[in-house]
C-alpha cells in the first residue's frame, strides 16, 4: 500500500497545480466586469429604468441591477446601477452551493451520480428547501464560505461590498456565519452575481464537462415568474439559464438569456413589495438593449 500511495499522491498534486494554473490563465485572458463598463449601454438601462417609473427605486436602493452583453465573451459590455450594494436575495445565493457541489466534483471529493443530479436540478430549477439545505450540508458550510472567499472567485469579497453569501441552511435551524460586512444569511449583489455567470460562460469557475453540466442544470426553469415570465410573454424563444429567490419583499432574479445570436448576463435584486412585478416589466426592455427588435427594424425599413 505504501508502495503506491506516494505516487498517487504526486499525481494528484500536480494535477491540482496544473488545473489551477490553467484556471488562473483563464482569468487573466478575459477582462474584469468592473473595468468593462459601457457608456452607451449605461446611459440605454438609465433611460429603461426611468421610462418604467423606477428612478425612485433606484434613489433608495430598492434597486439594483447589471446587465451585461456578452455577446463577444472577450469585449463585454456592462451597465450597472447599485452593482455593489448588497441585499438579502432569498433564494438566488443557491447558486454559490451548486458552484460548492461542482468545485467538489471537480477535485473528486464527490461524484455527479444521478442522486446528487437531480437533488442539484431540485436546488436550482424549482427552487427546493429541502435539496438546497442538504447540499448545503453535503459540500459543508464552511468549506462554501472558503470557495466563495477564495483567491481563485472572489465572488464575496470585502473590497467590492460583499457578493454572495450563504450562512445559513434553507430551513429553521439557526444561521450558520453570516457575512462580515452586512450580517446577512442569504445575501448578493448584482455585480458579483453578474461575474458568477461571466465565469460560468469563460470556464473560470470549473472545468469542462462540469461547466456544461452546471449551465444545463440552470436551464428549464421550473417558476414561472419575474425574467421568465417577462420573456415567455413578450419574446418568446429566448433560451434563459437562471435562478431566482423571492421572501417576503425581497425579490431576486439572475440570468443568462440566449437570442438571436446574442447572449446577455441580466440580474436584478429589489426590495419592495412590487418588485416582483418589476422585474417582470423591465426584463423585455433591457432584452431590447442587447438584442436587435427584427420586426421593428423591418417596420422602419418597410416606412422609411
Amino acid at each position: 500500500m505504501n508502495f503506491f500511495k506516494k505516487p498517487f499522491h504526486s499525481f494528484l498534486t500536480i494535477f491540482l497545480l496544473g488545473l489551477f494554473s490553467s484556471q488562473a490563465t483563464i482569468a487573466d485572458s478575459y477582462p474584469s466586469l468592473t473595468d468593462s463598463i459601457d457608456p452607451v449601454l449605461q446611459r440605454n438601462l438609465e433611460r429603461v429604468i426611468k421610462s418604467i417609473g423606477l428612478e425612485h427605486a433606484v434613489k433608495s436602493k430598492q434597486l439594483s441591477l447589471d446587465l451585461v452583453d456578452i455577446t463577444d465573451l472577450n469585449h463585454p459590455r456592462v451597465a450597472a446601477i447599485n452593482g455593489e450594494n448588497m441585499v438579502y436575495a432569498a433564494s438566488l445565493p443557491k447558486i454559490a452551493i451548486l458552484l460548492g457541489a461542482f468545485v467538489e466534483i471537480e477535485r473528486g471529493k464527490m461524484k455527479l451520480d444521478k442522486e446528487t443530479y437531480n437533488t442539484l436540478v431540485e436546488m436550482i430549477r424549482y427552487s427546493s428547501n429541502q435539496a438546497a439545505t442538504k447540499m448545503y450540508h453535503r459540500v459543508g458550510e464552511a468549506r462554501i464560505a472558503e470557495i466563495l472567499q477564495s483567491d481563485r472567485y472572489k465572488l464575496y469579497d470585502p473590497a467590492e461590498n460583499g457578493g454572495l453569501w450563504v450562512g445559513k441552511e434553507y430551513g429553521k435551524a439557526k444561521a450558520w456565519k453570516r457575512d462580515p460586512l452586512h450580517n446577512l444569511s442569504h445575501g448578493a449583489t448584482a455585480l458579483q452575481t453578474a461575474r458568477f455567470y461571466y465565469m460560468l460562460e469563460t470556464g473560470q469557475l470549473v472545468s469542462e464537462p462540469w461547466a456544461s453540466k452546471m449551465k444545463e442544470i440552470l436551464s428549464k426553469p421550473a417558476i414561472h415568474h419575474k425574467f421568465v415570465k417577462g420573456l415567455e410573454q413578450s419574446r418568446p424563444g429566448a433560451k434563459i439559464y437562471r435562478k431566482s429567490g423571492s421572501w417576503r419583499t425581497w425579490h431576486a432574479d439572475s440570468a443568462i438569456v440566449e437570442s438571436g445570436g446574442h447572449k446577455f448576463i441580466v440580474v436584478a435584486l429589489a426590495k419592495n413589495p412590487n418588485g416582483g412585478k418589476w422585474l417582470q416589466k423591465m426584463i423585455v426592455p433591457m432584452y431590447d438593449l442587447i438584442v436587435p427588435n427584427v420586426l421593428a427594424v423591418n417596420s422602419h425599413q418597410l416606412y422609411h
